[in-house]
């Protein structure tokens, strides 16, 4: 019986042009995604930046496990930004995301309440800002007791043992007929949650230069109420929303999430 002959299949390059074509496409493609890679690290380094609301300070307006996008182009002070685009001035009432004076590796959220220049005291938990009450739709409160430091801000009669000792003594100094006046570059800052909130009265103003953006927008919600372990407010990893979501899938505010911040 003969035994068949099986001829070694012969292996045939592709034409060049189709080697070049796959080549092309390959780089093209190389091209696009270093392309949008430039664009995402340009936008989170210099545009925008996500960050996470651990504590009650801003309750009703954030609350705890509240996720914002942060324009960080919103108010420039100085450098380049100034000079490519136009900015709004910082308004009373605008909300501030900015690195804490006291510790800046913390990042504090919390809305402007006095401009340079201005005076401002609290009367029975009343805002006023030189000389006028402020309407504050945004405001909650806790608790029916006055403290005496925290709703009739500055009573120097008072002390809180929250109070940074640095603050109390330069607080004294810019006191005049029983209202604060904010220096040049310097910013009054408060919670909304005004019994729940260390804010300007504890530790002092916000700097120009401190200030790192305006929250635009609350991306994702998780009903977390624990806020013993964070800081006030924390740098958030986009990477960490998948373990969010297998974990608290149940817990989502979903009538949150994209949700422009006011």
């Amino acid at each position: 019986m003969s035994e068949a002959v099986v001829e070694p299949a012969i292996m045939v390059d592709p034409p060049k042009a189709t080697k070049e074509r796959r080549g092309s496409s390959s780089l093209k493609f190389l091209q696009w995604l270093a392309g949008v890679l430039i664009i995402a690290i340009f936008v989170m380094t210099f545009v925008v930046q996500a960050f996470e609301i651990p504590s009650e300070s801003m309750e009703r307006t954030l609350l705890i496990g509240d996720y914002l996008l942060v324009n960080k182009t919103s108010f420039a002070h100085g450098g380049h930004w100034n000079l490519a685009l136009p900015y709004p001035p910082l308004n009373r009432g605008d909300i501030i995301v900015f690195r804490y004076p006291v510790q800046p590796s913390q990042h504090f959220v919390k809305r402007v309440i006095a401009l340079p220049g201005d005076r401002i005291h609290l009367v029975n938990k009343r805002v006023l800002v030189n000389g006028q009450p402020l309407e504050e739709k945004y405001t909650l409160f806790k608790s029916r007791s006055i403290d005496p430091y925290r709703d009739n801000f500055p009573d120097t009669d008072y002390f809180s043992e929250n109070v940074d000792p640095h603050w109390w003594i330069q607080m004294r100094g810019l006191i005049h007929n029983k209202e604060l006046v904010v220096p040049a570059g310097q910013y009054f800052v408060l919670g909304d949650n005004r019994d729940e909130s260390l804010d300007s009265r504890y530790w002092g103003f916000v700097p120009a230069e401190n200030i790192v953006g305006r929250p635009l927008l609350i991306y994702w919600s998780v009903n977390r109420e624990d806020s013993s372990i964070y800081p006030e407010t924390q740098d958030a990893k986009l990477v960490r929303l998948a373990g969010f979501i297998r974990r608290h899938l149940g817990e989502l505010r979903w009538q949150r999430m994209l949700v422009l911040v006011k």
